[in-house]
């Protein structure tokens, strides 16, 4: 499919919230209506024609490049097998610990390019299309992340980001009461973001700094460099034993 990226799955968290379960079991792998939640996501960016994918890991991530290898294939629509690519970044190899998002994101840069899709292995979106209109859109502007926002789940009642009439995302003040929305995990962004000034980890961050995504989006928003807009679809940030079992008590979501 014309005008496709790699992508990097974020997956290397220790999922304190989702303990005792993650215990012996990586968030990523447990499973959500009969998949492992990083299928989903997998499942997905190969049907889009994403060809190429990152997987960061740490906490008993030896489990994920277990269960999906070298790659990923499921049979396309037009009868073609073209298999989805995937490496791994291992922090805890290299570290000993996970990098947290955006450090993650730096040491795995390499890999990915000038431009590339972003996600988290443990939300569930069912229906979200990695489409490369997308793509193609964000390569046409001059911004350095398009994220895609969802309404504020019971256990985030305040929000992340606002979002501007002509689609910018906002790093409001604590005190605004402008509407704010919970950033999805789903985003576009430019190996451009992770340079000065927006961020000073040396390329291939060689030292394994640790810095979260959320501070450098905050500063290119500061300067309106990220766009965004609302998600509708079907979405469940996974982070709970009480939230998994919901989740696989609805009816099953569409392959």
């Amino acid at each position: 499919m014309a005008g496709q990226v790699p992508a990097m799955l974020l997956a290397a968290g220790r999922g304190e919230r989702m303990r005792p379960l993650s215990d012996t079991i990586p968030k990523p792998l447990l499973q959500v209506q009969g998949l492992p939640l990083l299928h989903w996501q997998l499942q997905a960016l190969h049907a889009a024609g994403v060809g190429r994918v990152v997987i960061n890991t740490a906490w008993l991530g030896a489990q994920i490049s277990a269960h999906f290898s070298n790659s990923f294939g499921l049979q396309c629509p037009d009868g073609e097998r073209r298999p989805l690519s995937i490496a791994y970044s291992d922090e805890a190899a290299d570290f000993g610990r996970a990098l947290e998002t955006a450090g993650g994101i730096a040491r795995a840069l390499p890999q990915l390019g000038p431009l590339f899709w972003l996600a988290a292995g443990d939300v569930f979106a069912p229906d979200f299309g990695f489409h490369s209109a997308a793509v193609q859109a964000f390569a046409a502007s001059e911004h350095l992340a398009h994220l895609w926002l969802v309404p504020n789940p019971a256990n985030k009642p305040r929000g992340d980001f606002g979002l501007s009439v002509d689609g910018l995302a906002l790093n409001l003040p604590a005190d605004d009461p402008a509407p704010r929305y919970t950033y999805s995990t789903f985003a576009l962004l430019r190996a451009q973001l992770f340079a000065p000034p927006w961020c000073d980890i040396p390329a291939g961050n060689p030292g394994g700094v640790r810095t979260p995504l959320l501070q450098l989006l905050q500063r290119a928003m500061d300067n309106r460099r990220v766009s965004a807009q609302l998600y509708g679809g079907h979405w469940a940030d996974v982070g709970t034993p009480a939230r998994l079992a919901e989740l696989n008590a609805l009816s099953p979501a569409l392959p």
